[in-house]
């Protein structure tokens, strides 16, 4: 099935209210230890942000990602994922092991169209595999 671009594929941030729970998984393609839930999966969508997960994905498990795992246990864990959009549509995707505390990973990216103006994701570890989902499914 080929998707085309149309204006019916939109995120509103209450659309994300209904999620508070899921029903699937779904494995990263390339990050394998990564699955996230129905919820993070309609961001992807419905935002055409699939480049998000990637970008989440790809720093779980990293070398920064190690670092700042031993030095905090709590990343190893739980942490957290914000994406900040501003007017000029730069973004900064950065993670931190709890509210108050400065971000452990802060990468830059110098477009997005992504709808929305912050978005969160937090991730959790089994003890196997590293779960994405969104504050609601929690």
């Amino acid at each position: 099935m080929t998707k085309t671009t149309d204006s019916t594929n939109t995120l509103c941030e209450s659309d994300l209210r209904q999620f508070t729970g899921t029903i699937d998984l779904y494995r990263h393609g390339l990050n394998r230890r990564v699955c996230y839930t129905d919820g993070v999966r309609y961001v992807a969508e419905q935002g055409e942000a699939f480049w998000l997960i990637d970008a989440i994905c790809s720093w779980i498990g990293s070398q920064p990602f190690r670092k700042a795992a031993a030095e905090d246990d709590r990343i190893a864990e739980m942490h957290f994922w914000t994406l900040e959009v501003q007017e000029d549509r730069t973004a900064v995707l950065f993670a931190k092991s709890d509210s108050p505390e400065e971000a452990f990973i802060t990468q830059a990216i110098p477009f997005t169209d992504f709808p929305l103006p912050r978005i969160d994701i937090w991730a959790a570890y089994d003890g196997e595999n590293w779960t994405l989902y969104l504050p609601s499914e929690h």
